[in-house]
């Protein structure tokens, strides 16, 4: 009997789990088993020789890099990062970051979700459903837990319809949609408004990004990045490479509300900027440009490139049968509207001074490389439909898009720093795609909205029809993926959507947000338990886990759960689950391909021989690659080997900008960079959310800096006068690890206040913080800092919530307690768009976060 079997079959005391966890030992994360089983461990591994293997670290920052385990019967040992090569600036390893590094205490955690549970006081139909979020955990069987799950399913159905089954699109929801169907739900997650406005104007970013790729980015004399904080939210090499960037002779400009450790270590010039107000500044920017350029003596503007390759900059160039007045240069300028959109107007809302505009605007002259970087964080925001729009018009305008050294796009997420194709892909797993027969689906701005009001509007799943006013009732909410309720706009009307239906199950592996609001949770396997599978980060590697542990206690994985329910519920699972895992896993190793050194050709990148397939017992055919099966799972992952001069190099929007006839845009109604897209402005306002022109203009959003105020014209602060922003944090990957006890101790998750704000609101280093809004209250503990501007607060994202029932405030600084069900333009979730007061707390201070009692279920 090995030490896992010890672990999943001793009889440990709570008490147990909490010191010994608490003590966060450092040696083992199974320390959290209790300090004779930490003996154990050391006796147990003492003598015996482990193997290191490729291990997944596979939440969603971006970076996903290499990580590898040190195991010794079904235990790590300790971690390690990539050091399959040399390490190089043109050949980097793929290194971990603390969160990677932090994983065993994750997957090994005192705090892992054990057995199938049950809310004391539930029952068919919901029982006591105010007890959500508070009430016991009751262990159960697989099979009680699984009957009547099924049980509850069928009687909603017979009840009601298919319509009142709501799931967030995992295993179990290709279940549901063969059993007549669920409502999902759609939203804009992390790329807020570049998730549909680049589509319809001819700016949809090339691979995903719109920027060149590391190499050329060193060609670069001048880097603007407008949110960008690769450090921190996504590790791993981007950092690096705008380091070499910066080595290579470039200058680093950085407009931001907030002055991060990218920018710190980059040396970047700050221009402070008030969150949603991009838009401002960039029509400002615009305007410096139309006014100071001088083809001859001062030539800032890219005319040729305006003529040749954009719809809708000038009257000359409006669409046939449009009113030239409407065009993006007479706006800017304010011809019509008398309202010119200079330094001066742009300095009052952005914050950023005239003078500061104006230099801003000089620096993206045309003659000089410029790559302008922005992140997604600037469109998370309300009323910023038209901000990419305007984004690609400033880089139109400065000619800084399908040139060498000239780039104009995002830089964000597995595409930072390193924009083009990805070189190398994993394959398809080939289990069959399934439809849903229920057309409904939930914006996310508005499904708690939904559920607890029971109408919502209707546009499609992410299809933006026209927007129409149904009548919904759900009666089940089923989590078997993601972290909704945690993640999604509005936390506190999504705690009350889920004390209003009849059943809430969730998947987890912890009580996450999702599933302390349960009636039923079901334990599921980590990918470290799993038999193996593929990561993709950058466009360069790839990685290939494998399985380093027996699934902990009674953990299932997510797959098993939706087979066993559909044998409930008279589905036959081989619909959607004809293949086993570990066919599912061979096929994406046999499908997957690498890009020839000619840069164009796709080939096979793995070797599997006959032998291979015999010993995986797997169907397959034998295939030629460019590394064996064997080489490939021992060292976990491939990577394309780059250096200057290679046929891997990425310019883009090369070919539209050499010769746009032969190379129109994809999906432009004109085939061009549109301006002015009348598509845009139609599809907008027909959702019936909020409605924009169809040129970039200034919007101000429900909650952003305006909305500090209760007289805007007479500048008198309302009762919520600070904006409020969510950086992603080291100590989590969005909601991920947030509850890992080594980085609970090394990140302490403050609320980040300005000192200029702290001493007008008499508040120290270390008070306790209420934060308010319209929606919510949460506590932190204050840093004060000279690294956010003044109005401005740093409230990282992704922390669990923790409410405090007697007083309706939240103490685990959930970000999105503040943010409220606010839709606006393609239903974007506007997180940074928030506004709140902010006053010391008048109760007892807050204790740490390591120190609060982890939520062990036994």
């Amino acid at each position: 009997m090995d030490f896992i079997d010890k672990i999943t079959g001793a009889k440990l005391s709570r008490r147990s789990f909490i010191l010994a966890s608490a003590a966060a030992t450092a040696s083992l994360s199974l320390a959290g088993c209790g300090s004779s089983l930490t003996q154990a461990t050391a006796d147990q591994a003492a003598g015996k020789e482990g193997k290191w293997i490729t291990a997944a670290c596979w939440h969603n920052c971006g970076g996903r890099c290499l990580n590898k385990a040190y195991v010794v019967d079904g235990v790590v040992i300790r971690q390690k990062t990539d050091d399959t090569h040399p390490d190089s600036p043109d050949y980097p390893q793929q290194r971990a970051c603390v969160r990677g590094r932090a994983q065993r205490q994750q997957v090994f955690g005192a705090d892992r979700l054990k057995y199938p549970m049950k809310r004391k006081n539930w029952e068919p139909g919901g029982g006591k459903k105010e007890l959500r979020g508070q009430d016991e955990w009751v262990r159960v069987s697989w099979d009680e837990a699984l009957d009547a799950i099924a049980g509850e399913i069928k009687r909603i159905k017979a009840e009601k319809d298919n319509r009142s089954l709501f799931a967030d699109g995992g295993p179990v929801s290709k279940v549901l949609a063969l059993y007549g169907g669920y409502v999902p739900h759609w939203g804009t997650t992390s790329r807020g408004n570049w998730t549909y406005t680049p589509d319809v104007i001819g700016y949809s970013p090339e691979s995903n990004s719109g920027i060149n790729d590391r190499l050329d980015m060193r060609n670069c004399d001048t880097v603007i990045m407008f949110g960008l904080n690769p450090a921190w939210s996504s590790a791993g090499n981007p950092a690096y490479n705008f380091l070499q960037v910066k080595k290579a002779g470039a200058e680093f400009i950085a407009v931001d509300p907030y002055y991060n450790d990218t920018y710190g270590l980059l040396e970047a010039d700050w221009i402070p900027c008030r969150p949603v107000t991009d838009t401002a500044l960039l029509l400002g920017v615009a305007y410096t440009l139309l006014e100071e350029d001088d083809p001859v003596h001062n030539p800032l503007i890219d005319w040729e490139f305006l003529k040749k390759n954009t719809l809708g900059f000038d009257a000359e160039s409006m669409p046939e049968g449009t009113n030239p007045q409407d065009n993006f240069k007479d706006y800017v300028l304010g011809t019509y509207d008398g309202i010119p959109k200079n330094a001066e107007w742009a300095a009052e809302i952005s914050g950023v001074a005239p003078d500061r505009i104006r230099y801003l605007a000089r620096a993206m002259n045309k003659n000089k490389k410029v790559a302008i970087l922005t992140g997604w964080a600037s469109a998370r925001t309300q009323n910023t439909d038209n901000l990419p729009q305007l984004f690609m018009t400033i880089g139109a305008m400065t000619g800084h898009l399908g040139k060498s050294g000239h780039m104009c796009g995002i830089s964000c997420h597995s595409r930072s720093s390193n924009g083009g194709d990805m070189l190398v892909k994993p394959g398809s797993n080939k289990l069959p795609s399934i439809k849903n027969p229920v057309d409904d689906s939930f914006n996310d701005t508005e499904m708690w909205r939904a559920i607890v009001d029971g109408k919502y509007n209707w546009t499609g799943h992410q299809k933006y029809y026209k927007g129409e006013t149904r009548d919904i009732d759900i009666r089940l909410i089923y989590h078997d993926s993601g972290a909704a309720l945690q993640s999604r706009d509005g936390m506190t009307k999504g705690i009350e959507a889920h004390r209003k239906v009849d059943l809430v199950v969730s998947h987890g592996q912890f009580l996450t947000t999702n599933a302390k609001y349960s009636d039923f949770v079901l334990p599921v396997t980590t990918e470290w338990e799993k038999i193996g599978g593929f990561l993709t980060g950058n466009r360069e590697m790839v990685i290939m886990y494998s399985q380093i542990t027996e699934p902990m206690y009674e953990c299932q994985s997510d797959e098993w759960i939706a087979i066993e329910l559909a044998k409930r519920l008279g589905i036959d699972p081989d619909q959607a689950f004809p293949i086993d895992a570990k066919q599912q896993f061979f096929n994406q190793i046999a499908g997957a391909t690498t890009t020839h050194e000619d840069g164009i050709s796709k080939i096979p990148m793995v070797t599997i021989t006959e032998a291979d397939i015999a010993e995986w017992g797997v169907q397959g055919k034998p295939q030629e690659g460019r590394i064996g099966l064997k080489e490939f799972q021992e060292k976990g992952i491939f990577q394309v080997e780059r250096k200057p001069g290679d046929n891997y190099g990425f310019i883009a929007f090369k070919e539209f900008r050499d010769d746009p006839a032969a190379n129109p845009r994809p999906n432009s109604a004109s085939g061009k960079m549109e301006i002015y897209s009348q598509v845009l402005g139609d599809t907008i306002n027909n959702l019936g959310y909020s409605e924009i022109k169809p040129i970039p203009t200034h919007i101000p959003p429900v909650e952003g800096y305006e909305a500090t105020f209760k007289d805007w014209q007479g500048k008198i602060k309302g009762d919520y006068p600070y904006q409020v922003i969510n950086p992603h944090y080291l100590r989590r990957s969005h909601t991920v690890f947030d509850n890992v006890q080594w980085l609970r101790e090394t990140w302490p998750n403050p609320v980040y206040i300005s000192t200029q704000d702290a001493k007008e609101k008499g508040l120290a280093d270390g008070d306790t913080v209420l934060l308010t809004s319209q929606h919510g209250k949460t506590l932190r503990t204050a840093c004060l800092t000279d690294r956010f501007m003044p109005g401005v607060i740093g409230l990282p994202h992704g922390s669990w919530v923790d409410m405090d029932e007697k007083t309706g405030i939240d103490t685990g600084g959930a970000d999105n307690i503040l943010c409220g069900p606010v839709s606006t333009g393609q239903g974007v979730s506007g997180w940074n768009s928030c506004v709140c007061n902010m006053e010391k707390y008048a109760g007892a201070s807050l204790i740490a976060d390591v120190q609060k009692p982890q939520r062990i279920i036994l």
